[in-house]
């Protein structure tokens, strides 16, 4: 960071620059903000990678209602009913004010909004940009609007560790400089960091988004809700690369099928069968993988020879596999892919610690529940930017000049991939969960690369731990039934520790959940 930081001071700070990091700022104009990005913008934002599109109801057959019936269907039992349809009611005025950006959205020759089919979606109602592209298209205009910004200063190369704290309120960012760290006085941060891909082996996140949001929330005190709730795609490349690249729900959309080697459609007793909630889908596709079978996306057929076509972005990665999608099977596989839990914020994205927002799948709106429904995390985002920044706009500055802090190491994942992969699957059960808990304890309360992650692995190890039941994204093979009353999960980083402690003087889990 080579500008004088004290130019900066009372800012609000945007920590991010994905679709929710840049709208945010751009909606603050003219208010002078910083973006903090990883990485340079639009490089390593899962934001970037999405495929399926927004969601939105603009078909003469749709209306919101229709769209928060289905995505009250999904979220099974856990969506905040007032908030999705809050979300869902402004979420075509949001997609047209990316097109005033210069989104180019797909249209038919008469000029109307070109809408998909997703599984769980009851009405075409996906937006496209350049096909599967989406996201790339979205991010290549709002960088460009960002860049153009005279109210904007972004600083790439520069990751936020840890936010300075005083009476639960907000007063500055620690960030990593080439030199040393340096803190950047302001009352106003949002998070916009993304998910937690890069905490699993198998991902089609970055690998890089391995929770850092969730890490400067956690530490900083703020409550975290609904952890346990990690989507995991039915349909990812089964191959060597990693991130795992993506084949979209729009695939089965357009009528693809899943079949084992032997030619069988094993999902075919199943409702709505391929386009089934993911988490369905995921779960029978993990349970006949792990029987000795294998998977395959057959599109050979359906779309066949348009394939290439509909989705160049699936087909430039199958090529690269050595796979003709419109002749040949596609090997899949699950992955994680989407964390419908985050940082508990209300409608407006506040957190629970004063001067602290949350934007896109860092946050916990109560739009997704229990397991987010297709296409509806570009719209989350894309609206609630602009009812962050007009909270961020309407709020104090409460800037302070100093704080004192040590080095905080840069998060590294690495050595935690196997651990997690394995005990916060798609299928769980106590006693895996316990082990996590156990080994995860000790490093989240060391200080080094793997103790930001240890503590998100742990608090989402404890969530799932207590949730006896299985919902939605979250199965546990011990309680495989659902329980009667939906409840949210609420936790603090240090009620997370003190459960873990407790825990470990347990000789039961009876003992600890009393």
């Amino acid at each position: 960071m080579s500008a004088d930081v004290r130019s900066f001071f009372g800012r609000p700070i945007v920590i991010g620059g994905g679709i929710a990091g840049l709208l945010t700022a751009l909606h603050l104009a003219p208010e002078p903000v910083l973006i903090l990005s990883r990485t340079p913008l639009g490089s390593e934002a899962s934001s970037a990678w999405a495929q399926g599109g927004l969601a939105a109801s603009f078909g003469a057959d749709d209306d919101p209602v229709l769209h928060l019936a289905d995505t009250l269907a999904a979220g099974d039992g856990l969506c905040d009913a007032e908030i999705a349809s809050r979300i869902l009611r402004a979420a075509p005025n949001a997609i047209e004010t990316l097109a005033s950006l210069g989104v180019r959205f797909d249209r038919t020759p008469e000029g109307a909004l070109l809408l998909g089919l997703e599984a769980a979606h009851g009405r075409r109602r996906i937006v496209h940009a350049g096909g599967d592209g989406s996201g790339q298209e979205i991010m290549c205009a709002l960088v460009e609007a960002v860049r153009s910004a005279p109210s904007i200063v972004v600083v790439e190369g520069v990751e936020a560790r840890r936010l300075a704290v005083e009476d639960n309120t907000v007063r500055g960012v620690w960030a990593s400089c080439s030199k040393s760290p340096v803190f950047l006085g302001t009352g106003r941060v949002v998070l916009a960091t993304g998910g937690i891909g890069g905490l699993f082996l198998d991902s089609t996140n970055p690998l890089g988004s391995c929770g850092q949001g969730l890490a400067l929330a956690a530490r900083a005190g703020a409550v975290l809700a609904d952890l346990e709730f990690i989507q995991f795609h039915p349909t990812a490349l089964d191959g060597p690369d990693r991130p795992m690249p993506l084949i979209s729900e729009a695939v089965r959309g357009e009528g693809a099928k899943i079949v084992d080697e032997t030619g069988q459609r094993f999902l075919e007793g199943l409702q709505d069968a391929e386009l089934a909630p993911r988490d369905v889908v995921a779960r029978v596709i993990w349970t006949h993988l792990s029987n000795g079978h294998r998977a395959f996306l057959d599109g050979r057929e359906k779309p066949g020879p348009t394939f290439a076509q509909q989705f160049p972005t699936i087909a430039s990665a199958c090529r690269r596999a050595g796979i003709d999608p419109g002749r040949d099977l596609i090997p899949i596989r699950p992955a994680q892919h989407y964390h419908m839990g985050g940082v508990a914020v209300d409608q407006d994205g506040r957190t629970s610690v004063a001067g602290l927002w949350a934007c896109g799948e860092v946050a916990s709106t109560g739009l997704h529940g229990a397991n987010r429904l297709a296409s509806n995390s570009l719209t989350e985002a894309i609206v609630c930017a602009r009812w962050v920044a007009e909270s961020v706009a309407g709020s104090p500055i409460g800037v302070r000049t100093r704080s004192t802090a040590r080095e905080i190491p840069a998060p590294n994942p690495l050595s935690l991939r196997p651990l997690l992969s394995r005990t916060l699957g798609v299928k769980r059960d106590g006693e895996v969960l316990r082990e996590a808990v156990s080994r995860l304890l000790p490093l989240a309360k060391r200080h080094d690369a793997a103790s930001d992650p240890a503590a998100i692995g742990l608090m989402i190890a404890i969530a799932a731990l207590l949730r006896q039941e299985s919902r939605g994204a979250h199965y546990r093979t011990d309680f495989p039934d659902r329980a009667i009353v939906a409840r949210h999960s609420r936790l603090t980083l240090d009620e997370a520790l003190a459960a873990a402690e407790d825990l470990s003087c347990s000789s039961t889990l009876e003992e600890f959940v009393q």
